[in-house]
């Protein structure tokens, strides 16, 4: 198993509305260690669109923290270990557009090298698309279902996630489902043996980005 934390992460929100809600859920040998989830103040309007999607409304998140007063959180986590979410983009950018970098943090892609970024991240939508190819969707929701991981992700929501935020759209649930993804692909006797540079290779978003990280046979 890979020898550093991994924290999992997800966010609720959009580009007008910002964060309104974070999780995360930190894997260590295959386990989740420690994990956190917040409302948070929106710094703009929850259209109706999104909060039928993660059921947050103005209301709700009114006289919450601000998302922008947990840079110590995310840039500790960011410190200790790799970022992971499903589709990173998306996380990077929420990221990104609070904070344009974090301190000085390892590269742990390339041990030994230190970097002003929030990634690279592993990312288990590309590596999934690559490693199942033949599936016909690779959601989420979807892939929790094909790979029979429902009960066990509301188990561990029943244990770590508010009781009304147990279900997909939740920061928190979301980022449980994908770190189940990312810690089920040791139990493929294939890539029991993979490593994290492996991990990080596979989660590059095109084969272009691959290739500046250098090539590597597939296992």
């Amino acid at each position: 198993m890979w020898e550093v934390p991994i924290h999992v992460i997800d966010f609720e929100g959009s580009r007008q509305s910002g964060v309104v809600e974070y999780g995360y859920a930190t894997l260590e040998h295959g386990e989740v260690v420690d994990s956190g989830t917040r409302i948070c103040a929106p710094v703009g309007t929850i259209t109706d669109m999104d909060r039928g999607q993660h059921g947050i409304s103005e209301q709700r998140a009114a006289g919450q923290a601000a998302f922008e007063t947990f840079w110590s959180l995310f840039a500790g986590l960011r410190d200790s270990g790799p970022f992971c979410a499903h589709n990173a983009a998306v996380e990077d950018g929420f990221l990104r557009a609070v904070w344009s970098c974090p301190r000085m943090s390892p590269d742990f892609s390339e041990p030994g090298q230190r970097i002003a970024s929030w990634g690279p991240w592993l990312d288990t939508l590309p590596i999934y698309r690559r490693v199942y190819p033949q599936l016909t969707s690779h959601k989420l929701q979807t892939l929790i279902t094909v790979f029979e991981l429902q009960a066990e992700l509301d188990r561990q929501a029943g244990i770590l996630c508010p009781a009304d935020r147990q279900h997909y759209h939740c920061a928190l649930y979301d980022a449980l489902a994908s770190a189940l993804l990312l810690r089920r692909l040791a139990d493929e006797p294939e890539l029991a043996d993979c490593s994290l540079r492996w991990l990080f290779l596979q989660s590059a978003a095109s084969d272009a980005a691959r290739q500046q990280m250098g090539q590597q046979e597939f296992l």
